[in-house]
């Protein structure tokens, strides 16, 4: 099962407040730690919203509006995707997770669609494009 795991961000974060070199050693750490047992597939640091736009949708008109983004609860300051085997192993990675930020944080997991998930709407022809896109992808 893939997940995503998804670091809130912060008051600090949004105001582009830099971790410390001790936070980013104990990050470090951890992420040897998750590579070394094969679960870390990816994972980023996200600049604040301030530096960031939203392409709102409506019908065929696009409107693209400048952050920062009011809500710091509803935004995201980094992500991992991670392979393991249920959500309860994902679970008991993220609690060994160093406080991503200064003060009270908080991380939010979700999991990753397969391609079984979509069922019978997900035909050959797509299954095979989503190979070919995933084949490209990988050698880029």
């Amino acid at each position: 099962m893939r997940f995503m795991v998804i670091v809130k961000a912060t008051q600090d974060s949004e105001n582009g407040v830099m971790p410390s070199e001790e936070l980013l050693a104990a990050m470090g750490r951890y992420n040897e730690e998750l590579v070394a047992a094969g679960i870390m597939k990816a994972g980023e640091g996200l600049h604040p919203s301030s530096r960031g736009v939203r392409v709102q949708f409506s019908g065929n008109r696009r409107t693209v509006v400048d952050g920062p983004f009011a809500e710091t609860k509803e935004l995201i300051a980094g992500f991992w995707i991670w392979e393991v085997a249920s959500l309860a192993e994902c679970i008991d990675w993220v609690k060994r997770c160093p406080n991503p930020m200064p003060g009270d944080s908080e991380i939010e997991i979700r999991q990753i669609f397969s391609a079984e998930d979509f069922g019978e709407e997900f035909t050959p022809e797509l299954r095979e494009q989503e190979a070919r896109l995933r084949a490209q992808i990988a050698v880029e």
